[in-house]
């Protein structure tokens, strides 16, 4: 108490001398580690994947981290939740270390980690998220009130409507029902929302309302991939995701505390040119400052930016991650017989996109008994209207499927859900789905 007392009285005194003489003051002097409204500022941020090869999603977070640390969001109001396995991974050449971008600094030291491995789930999150400490044995969570500001980061694989937690999934709604408590308890002042992951922008379409002073942006639309990028040959991996590194260069290297929100998202849409980042809600909050969610006060001076990937140019769809990074790895082999495991591998997972493939192939067949119906049910795009049934097989492929299709985990297998988001747009009976999937996964129950 003693020390913030005397940092307080410290920072009066400098007002009034400044004032005397009639100097201007920085605005972060006013602002310091709180928004305009006289709350504070809180995060949670969000890697739900774990495996090496998803590398780059807590690569992201522990930037994502480091912004916020370094623009003055003291720890205790920053919650990290990520499975803690890529920076002593077998398989990283470099221990202790994450890195973000290509030659970039170690994103991993000092990190916090709140919540790791298992600990990881969406039940975790939305108890986090809405400051119910008891769900969490009392662990940290977002602690705020009606004048304060929440930013959330989330970096995982998508779908439509739903996004992933290692092999489990949160749904849009079950988002929206935390959202709307948050809100009818107030939660937050304002709530900043920035999602990494395919299809994310189904999370909020048609969903967030605009005057619950909600805003979100999203690597993608709800019909896209999202994007990985800087492959590295040391580590023989993706460090980061194209959106999420684009936002957060910028932050690196922007006074927040002038440029707003909605500045921030125009470049990282403009610079983010393999997937369209949207935005969602309350869009006036989009004119507030970067610094009233990401910190006020000025980070360390980043000279660090890369130069001739500064675009991404080695974008891959994140889907196509696990074996772009076997084909790219397959340059790097010294020995014959290490070439021979890597496209022993490359071969395995072209075998498990066979089986995907042929199986939503047969369920929508087999639902549908139609030639003209399953091509328009393959073809088609629809937004989701149908929630219920939609949840309701997305539960179904998980548990029956889980051989063949290895929902959430498998990428590749989730840029296939929108086949039976079309199914229960176009009214294909419920009935009939359900004992497609029955019939093409599990025939001997």
């Amino acid at each position: 108490m003693k020390s913030q007392f005397k940092a307080e009285m410290v920072r009066a005194l400098a007002l009034l001398c400044l004032c005397g003489v009639g100097l201007a003051l920085p605005r972060n002097v006013f602002e310091f580690e709180q928004p305009k409204n006289g709350g504070q500022t809180w995060a949670l941020l969000v890697a739900g994947s774990n495996g090496y090869y998803n590398y780059r999603h807590q690569a992201d977070v522990c930037h994502a981290y480091q912004i916020l640390h370094s623009h003055g969001i003291p720890d205790e109001r920053i919650v990290v939740m990520m499975y803690d396995d890529i920076a002593h991974n077998t398989e990283n050449p470099v221990k202790n270390n994450i890195i973000n971008q290509p030659n970039g600094p170690n994103v991993y030291q000092g990190v916090l980690k709140d919540y790791t491995g298992k600990q990881v789930n969406p039940e975790t999150f939305l108890s986090v998220l809405k400051g119910e400490k008891d769900k969490v044995n009392g662990g940290k969570v977002i602690d705020s009130g009606p004048n304060d500001h929440v930013f959330v980061n989330f970096v995982d694989h998508g779908a439509p409507g739903i996004i992933a937690f290692g092999d489990a999934t949160l749904k849009a709604k079950q988002l929206m029902d935390a959202i709307n408590f948050m809100h009818d308890n107030q939660k937050y002042a304002k709530l900043v929302f920035y999602v990494e992951a395919c299809e994310s922008g189904s999370m909020f379409e048609d969903l967030l309302p605009k005057d619950i002073n909600v805003y979100a942006t999203t690597a993608s639309n709800a019909h896209e991939s999202s994007y990985a990028c800087y492959f590295d040959k040391k580590r023989k991996t993706y460090l980061g995701d194209v959106y999420s590194v684009k936002w957060m260069q910028d932050s690196d290297k922007e006074d927040l505390t002038t440029e707003t929100l909605q500045k921030q998202f125009l470049i990282t849409k403009k610079e983010t040119n393999s997937s369209h980042v949207m935005e969602y809600g309350d869009l006036t909050i989009g004119q507030m400052t970067v610094a009233e969610f990401q910190g006020t006060q000025m980070g360390p001076a980043r000279n660090d930016d890369p130069t001739d990937t500064d675009y991404c140019t080695d974008k891959v769809k994140s889907e196509d991650v696990p074996l772009e990074i076997l084909r790219r790895s397959l340059d790097l082999v010294e020995t014959k017989q290490e070439a021979a495991e890597i496209q022993r591998k490359i071969e395995e997972i072209l075998q498990e996109r066979k089986i995907v493939d042929e199986t939503v192939k047969a369920i929508v067949a087999t639902a549908t008994s139609n030639h003209l119906l399953t091509s328009s049910v393959t073809e088609r795009r629809h937004n989701i209207k149908q929630w219920d049934c939609y949840e309701e097989v997305v539960e179904l492929l998980q548990t029956t499927c889980d051989t063949q299709l290895n929902i959430p985990v498998n990428d590749y297998a989730l840029r296939k859900l929108y086949m039976f988001v079309n199914m229960c747009e176009m009214n294909i009976p419920r009935e009939a789905i359900h004992s497609s999937i029955q019939k093409v996964c599990k025939p001997e129950l």
